[in-house]
């Protein structure tokens, strides 16, 4: 009577593991998982490009754009506007723009009178006040806020025909004009008064 060959616990026949001559059997080799290589690279998932936005400002906060805002000029005794001293055309506009109520209307027209009548007038701020001059020869003329008035200065006033009305006998030269409040401003005088002025020898301080 043949004996049936006995079964591995795993329920494979015992042959199947060897093959004849005890070598292992290639087909039972293939059903064991293999070890992986120890260093070896893992295939990486591909990453999700993440583009940043930009984050948009908070309510409430000012933007750093560098140019920062204008700050209010400060108005001195008699609401004279306090200007740095500088050279051009835009620190007078300046002062111009900061002259308060009726004022600044008056400053503006005194400023285009003079531009008009020399043409090549030199223009600056010092001392709180608008100077207006000619290259090489000094200033010839400025003006200044009052509580109740503009003042309006020229420096060689007693050489100007007629003598402008204000002065005393410490002004020296000096002769100015008081424009008040509903005065009504001499446009013609003035221009020739200015071009008197720009053709003499000017103030250097």
């Amino acid at each position: 009577m043949a004996l049936k060959p006995k079964r591995s616990g795993l329920g494979l026949d015992a042959r199947s593991s060897t093959s004849e001559g005890g070598k292992s059997d290639p087909v039972a080799r293939t059903n064991k998982a293999k070890p992986e290589a120890k260093g070896a690279p893992r295939a990486s998932k591909p990453r999700k490009s993440v583009t940043k936005s930009k984050s948009t400002p908070k309510a409430g906060t000012k933007a750093r754009s560098g140019a920062s805002e204008a700050r209010p000029v400060k108005l001195l005794s008699g609401g004279n506007p306090q200007i740095a001293k500088a050279d051009g055309d835009a620190p007078v506009q300046a002062y111009i723009a900061a002259m308060p109520g009726w004022k600044r209307d008056l400053g503006k027209r005194l400023d285009a009178l003079i531009a008009r009548s020399v043409p090549k007038v030199r223009k600056a701020v010092k001392w709180n006040s608008p100077l207006y001059g000619i290259e090489g020869q000094g200033w010839f003329l400025s003006f200044h806020v009052h509580t109740h008035y503009v003042k309006v200065t020229f420096f060689r006033g007693t050489s100007l025909r007629p003598v402008p009305p204000g002065g005393t006998v410490r002004s020296k030269d000096a002769r100015w004009l008081d424009i008040r409040e509903g005065d009504q401003l001499d446009e013609a005088q003035m221009a020739r008064w200015v071009k008197q002025a720009a053709a003499l020898p000017g103030w250097v301080p």
